[in-house]
């Protein structure tokens, strides 16, 4: 049988997060870089996940690559669709979030969809539109200082209605906590006024269930993880799941370990200088990389002298302040390439040191590194914690990977991540 559910994800760990998110409710979940082709795909697939990096793109080029990703999942043969981007709903004021889902919408004929970051067990909830980071506003959250997407608006309805040419319109916390008769009287009333694009609100988890009951009918729904909490069993109830959950096993790879963390989230500096405090670290200076001052081939023999003893961190992390200055001495997209650029040949030499487990921090740096390292395609393993599997990849070296969005995980992800594995 072809997947029931094919998704579309605009980032790497968007796409892993996701994943978690399907393979908890026992679904057998693949995740490809880019369009597969349909002899590509395994055949015990329940969900197939297209992960792409088309977040902070141009928006032509974001909604291309959709559109094929959307094409090559149709000629796979899913079902139905899911556009999947961040629980901080990243973007900028052009897009990519509402071109895409637009452009989704005209090639399947839909009238209506939902968009729907919410994500309660990582702290983001929605209420009267507005997009909340463990109960402060998005645009006071830290969110604000993104290098690549700065979200300096918590009004969703306002920030998405920016990128779009349809309506949008608020389903509202009355509506969505009353049940699915309230959610589909509330979405008709929506499209009697002309609104097709549909800001959901949610603050628990038993709301984003009370949403599957309804959007799994839906040709195409949009949002974060979140919002496929409830619909592997709205599925199964159906018959359109087998009626026994598959198990996520944790991926069978040995070799050494390091830890790549790109982000400069609050949240992976964090966890950046937790690691760093018990475990050797090296900090990519990226000013000096575009300088010609620091180069991948220093960190790979620095690797080199430390990786016998146990797994290591390198690392572009930085406050705030320091990224503004980085920013404003070398430029935004070239610091941002710089980065990306030696953490992609750092990888590759890793591999080359007989590296075969990664926890990698940060969209844009996983995307590098997994394209470096040519990886097809990731099998879903267990949850580490919440958003963030263990995977194991699909082509390329056999590798363990573990891709965090920058804004999830505990202090200690790094350390408890490389625990799990054998």
């Amino acid at each position: 049988m072809p997947p029931l559910l094919g998704c579309i994800a605009d980032d790497y760990t968007g796409a892993t997060d996701l994943a978690t998110m399907l393979v908890g409710g026992g679904m057998r979940t693949v995740q490809w870089f880019g369009p597969p082709e349909p002899a590509d795909v395994p055949d015990d697939v329940d969900a197939l996940i297209v992960a792409l990096k088309s977040r902070s793109g141009p928006v032509a080029e974001a909604v291309e690559a959709s559109l094929a990703a959307l094409g090559a999942l149709q000629r796979i043969g899913a079902r139905r669709f899911l556009f999947k981007y961040c629980s901080t709903f990243d973007s900028t004021p052009a897009g990519n979030i509402g071109p895409v889902a637009e452009a989704l919408m005209n090639t399947l004929g839909t009238p209506q969809t939902v968009f729907c970051p919410a994500f309660p067990e990582n702290g983001r909830t929605v209420y009267q539109g507005h997009l909340f980071v463990h109960g402060e506003l998005l645009h006071e959250s830290g969110m604000e200082h993104h290098p690549r997407t700065p979200m300096t608006d918590a009004n969703l309805v306002r920030v998405l209605q920016r990128q779009v040419t349809r309506k949008v319109g608020l389903l509202s916390y009355p509506e969505v906590t009353q049940g699915a008769a309230s959610i589909v009287t509330g979405l008709e009333r929506l499209r009697n006024k002309g609104i097709s694009l549909v800001i959901c609100d949610a603050l628990a988890d038993q709301h984003l269930r009370n949403l599957a009951g309804v959007i799994a009918e839906m040709p195409l729904v949009t949002g974060s993880a979140g919002v496929a909490l409830g619909l592997p069993a709205v599925y199964r109830a159906r018959g359109e799941l087998s009626s026994t959950p598959a198990v996520a096993a944790v991926p069978q790879v040995t070799g050494r370990s390091t830890v790549l963390a790109g982000s400069c989230s609050l949240a992976t500096q964090r966890q950046v200088a937790a690691f760093a405090r018990s475990h050797p670290s090296w900090a990519i200076d990226v000013p000096a990389v575009v300088g010609g001052g620091q180069s991948a081939e220093a960190a790979i023999a620095w690797a080199t002298r430390h990786l016998a003893d146990g797994p290591v961190l390198i690392y572009s992390t930085v406050a705030a302040e320091r990224l503004s200055a980085v920013q404003s001495a070398v430029g935004r997209e070239e610091a941002a390439a710089a980065a990306e650029q030696i953490m992609a040949e750092i990888a590759v030499g890793l591999v080359n040191l007989s590296v075969r487990r990664f926890v990698v921090a940060g969209g844009e740096t996983a995307g590098a590194v997994i394209k470096a390292l040519g990886v097809q395609g990731l099998r879903i393993g267990p949850q580490i914690e919440p958003g963030v599997p263990w995977t194991e990849s699909i082509g390329g070296p056999r590798l363990a990977l573990a891709l965090k969005s920058g804004n999830f995980g505990t202090e200690d992800f790094f350390q408890k991540a490389l625990e799990m594995l054998p």
